[in-house]
């Protein structure tokens, strides 16, 4: 039976947190939405199973009930700890989903306090008095604020989940942390009796993860993003048993890139691409007023360079640019339309014009395409860089090989290096 039963808001965000469960020895699978019968055979024999649902940005009732879903088929495979991932950045709209969620699976497990812990120091994700950073400067400041779905424009967490959840937020602060674990848990005691149900995670450090996961051995329920993994690693040693995770099986075939994130980070990788890799952008706009000849221009292309290259179709677009589509289309609207159109793609690319290896960036466009590719699971590879793992699939006849990278992940070179740690 698994040991840790994890719910992710996106799939990338949960391919993030499978790939730190891997890099601690769990033997680990990701499954796209709640399993059906036939994943049966893959999951035997593993000691974590992450759950990405695609529950970031959708109304917070249906992102309620799909999380308690997946807790509930966790809870069957007789999980004895429960994690809710969610990305470093915290993202969510004011009402949620992160609050609604976490309030949903504290009722259900019937526990009255958590944690909230979104720091991953090795993106330089960190958290100091309650206040994110996001590469060393303040969340609302880091690009952030100008995230199409869900712009973050306060840094402070315990303003930010405390608008969210219906339990009163406190904070377990730096200066706590260094004293250790065992004060950790003091003041997880001293905030409970206070009437707190979360708490804010401080953490600058690997360090300081550890103290936490330590700390937070015997919580039920933990909330964050893929950082307390590391920390809680310890937890878990000395009951895992048998063989360690397998290397993936090699995949050959085309590659190809699909990008539809538009943050600062995937904005610096597109541009590296472009130097070295044939390319075509897709426009919102343009999409809305002539669909058709946008998908047959970027297949196009694709039919005839990848027989001498990975290629690079992306969406990827300014913060001038995304504001001008969302006021012609609306927000939902020029995100879904961007969507669909890198689904559809990648389903030709794949079906017909032997695509196997595929790299994709942003999590809205990792869940369009893993949604129409038809993926049920994930085998957990080698990091490309921290928090992006190559992965193959499970339980389809034709493996794929998948990246599936968060927009504000990785180096400039990320696009053009992944392939040299290809299984």
């Amino acid at each position: 039976m698994p040991l840790l039963g994890c719910i992710a808001d996106d799939f990338t965000g949960a391919t993030d947190l499978a790939s730190q469960l891997v890099s601690i020895g769990m033997r680990t699978v990701q499954t796209i939405g709640v399993p059906d019968e036939g994943l049966a055979d893959e999951l035997k024999d593993v000691d974590a199973v992450v759950v990405a649902l695609k529950s970031r940005t959708i109304p917070a009732a249906e992102a309620i009930s799909q999380s308690l879903a997946a807790l509930e088929w966790l809870q069957a495979r007789g999980c004895e700890q429960f994690y809710f991932k969610y990305c470093s950045t915290f993202d969510s709209t004011a009402e949620g989903n992160i609050g609604p969620v976490t309030d949903a699976l504290m009722e259900a497990l019937e526990v009255p306090f958590t944690v909230a812990c979104p720091a991953l120091p090795a993106n330089r994700r960190t958290v100091y008095n309650g206040y994110l950073f996001a590469g060393g400067v303040p969340l609302n400041e880091s690009g952030m604020q100008d995230h199409p779905l869900t712009p973050m424009t306060d840094a402070n967490l315990v303003r930010v989940m405390g608008s969210q959840t219906r339990h009163r937020v406190g904070l377990v602060d730096f200066d706590c942390i260094r004293q250790g674990s065992q004060a950790v848990r003091h003041r997880f005691d001293a905030l409970q009796e206070d009437g707190m149900g979360v708490a804010i995670l401080d953490a600058i450090e690997q360090r300081d993860l550890e103290t936490l996961g330590e700390a937070c051995r015997d919580l039920k329920l933990v909330t964050a993003g893929s950082g307390l993994a590391l920390g809680l690693g310890k937890r878990w040693a000395d009951q895992l048993t048998g063989e360690r995770a397998a290397e993936l099986p090699a995949v050959a075939g085309r590659e190809a890139i699909l990008s539809g994130s538009c943050s600062r980070a995937t904005l610096a990788q597109v541009e590296h691409a472009r130097a070295h890799y044939p390319h075509y952008r897709l426009d919102a706009l343009t999409l809305a007023e002539d669909y058709q000849s946008q998908i047959d221009e970027a297949l196009t292309l694709a039919r005839k360079h990848l027989d001498q290259s990975p290629v690079l179709i992306y969406a990827s677009a300014s913060p001038d640019n995304v504001k001008k589509a969302q006021q012609a289309l609306g927000v939902q609207e020029a995100g879904e339309i961007v969507e669909r159109a890198l689904g559809e793609i990648a389903a030709t690319l794949v079906s017909e014009l032997g695509v196997r290896r595929l790299l994709v960036a942003g999590g809205e466009s990792s869940g369009a395409v893993v949604s129409a590719l038809n993926v049920k699971g994930l085998q957990i590879g080698p990091s490309i860089d921290p928090g992006v793992p190559w992965t193959v699939t499970l339980g389809s006849s034709e493996r794929l090989a998948l990246a599936l990278k968060s927009g504000n992940f990785g180096g400039e070179d990320f696009m053009t290096k992944a392939w040299e740690s290809m299984p």
